[in-house]
């Protein structure tokens, strides 16, 4: 396949919430009571809510950065690149990488709406209920043929979820973010039906996929006190699989078969040792009892799962061994694990070192997260408008210059004097 002709649809990107993003969407008499950034003493821009700083502002949001300055979060909106978290320009970007579609996670509010558990209210619903209608009207409805919505819900009360979910379907959106381990956020397992199955419920009824994205479930790695970041980062795939555990062998995958689970950023090494094992115990331990309706672990896992790589390069050698109907990549814009503005070629250079056919590389790249999420990408444009040719067409102009975090702090400074 000639690069030009790649259609990239990346299943895992992440907005940065724009400061005003609030801002006529509260009810009056919560109003004062919205998210807001403030900047500190040091000059630090951070969200607040109810007098609490929730989650930050760009986390690892290091894209166009020199290498040597990765790893340290920008202390406010200056030092980023606009595209960031500004929606046109958002685009542009995406235009020169050559993305047909993108799915944007959270940022300040936490993967699975995570650092507003703090207050769990009546006014922070309102609060979840805004962030979503905001990322389906103003982030992903600015370009609608190039988002895929993605919503939040109040975890902790699984009516109002299940309330929030068939909501926020109704407006068209495809995903929600959830908790990877609920357990570490004191809330019930996924083992617990009494309390997940009307969550699990309204998933299956509006064909919403649950998005399990890397990060909630880190305390689950108790690792050295000592230890440095890099273990962290290493392992965090690691975390998806004990989800799958509690989803796969827990009642969840089985009692519900309609239920669509998307392991963001998890990759895909892990699963052809973990399905190997899951099967192995299924036959062999036969003693415990276990009830998978006739067919083995890795089946049911493959019936319900879509598995999601920024860059697998020996993985992908397995890839029909995993499941090629159930890769799909990922670009994780605009984290130092992204590609940009090359993701073409670093996606398509691995795909032809492991001799994947055309077939398979349009799986991967658009076919499978668009038939799982339930996607026309081609519904207001045509294929031929969202290839990586055509969209790096039309962004020749779009600068790709490398530059600091003092450097952007000192543009934004001349933008916003102008």
């Amino acid at each position: 396949m000639k690069i030009d002709e790649l259609i990239l649809v990346s299943i895992d990107d992440h907005v940065v919430e724009p400061p005003n993003m609030f801002h006529g969407r509260i009810p009056q008499k919560w109003a004062d009571l919205a998210p807001r950034v403030v900047t500190d003493e040091r000059g630090v821009d951070r969200w607040m809510y109810r007098g609490k700083q929730t989650g930050v502002v760009g986390l690892n949001a290091v894209v166009s950065w020199p290498p040597e300055e990765w790893g340290l979060d920008p202390t406010g909106y200056a030092e980023m690149r606009p595209a960031v978290y500004d929606i046109d320009a958002r685009v542009r970007d995406m235009d020169r990488n050559g993305i047909a579609v993108s799915m944007c996670f959270p940022t300040f509010a936490g993967f699975s709406a995570g650092h507003f558990n703090h207050c769990k209210d009546e006014i922070t619903v309102a609060m979840i209920q805004a962030y979503n209608d905001w990322h389906i009207e103003d982030w992903a409805g600015a370009y609608p043929a190039r988002f895929i919505p993605l919503a939040i819900v109040p975890t902790w009360d699984p009516e109002i979820a299940s309330a929030e979910i068939r909501r926020v379907a109704a407006k068209g959106c495809r995903g929600v973010s959830m908790p990877e381990l609920p357990h570490l956020e004191g809330l019930p397992s996924y083992h617990n039906l009494d309390f997940w199955g009307p969550v699990f419920q309204a998933f299956c009824d509006t064909g919403t996929v649950m998005c399990l994205h890397i990060g909630q479930g880190f305390g689950a790695i108790k690792g050295a006190p000592d230890a440095p970041i890099d273990n962290l980062i290493i392992l965090a795939c690691q975390v998806s699989v004990f989800a799958v555990q509690d989803l796969l062998w827990g009642p969840a995958m089985r009692t519900y078969p309609d239920l669509k689970l998307a392991w963001s950023e998890a990759g895909i090494g892990w699963i052809p040792f973990y399905l190997d094992r899951c099967d192995r115990h299924y036959t062999n331990q036969r003693w415990l009892n276990r009830d998978f309706g006739g067919r083995l672990p890795s089946e049911v896992f493959r019936e319900h799962s879509l598995a999601c790589y920024v860059t697998d390069p020996m993985s992908l050698g397995l890839r029909r061994e995993i499941g090629i109907d159930i890769i799909a990549w990922e670009c994780d814009y605009p984290h130092s694990d992204s590609f940009w503005p090359d993701a073409p070629e670093r996606v398509l250079g691995e795909l032809n070192a492991v001799q994947a056919t055309d077939e398979e590389i349009n799986k991967i790249t658009w076919q499978n997260a668009c038939r799982f999420f339930g996607w026309d990408p081609f519904a207001l444009k045509s294929k031929d408008e969202m290839t990586v040719g055509a969209l790096r067409a039309s962004a020749t102009d779009v600068d790709v210059s490398i530059r600091s975090r003092k450097e952007w702090a000192e543009l934004y400074a001349e933008r916003t004097a102008s």
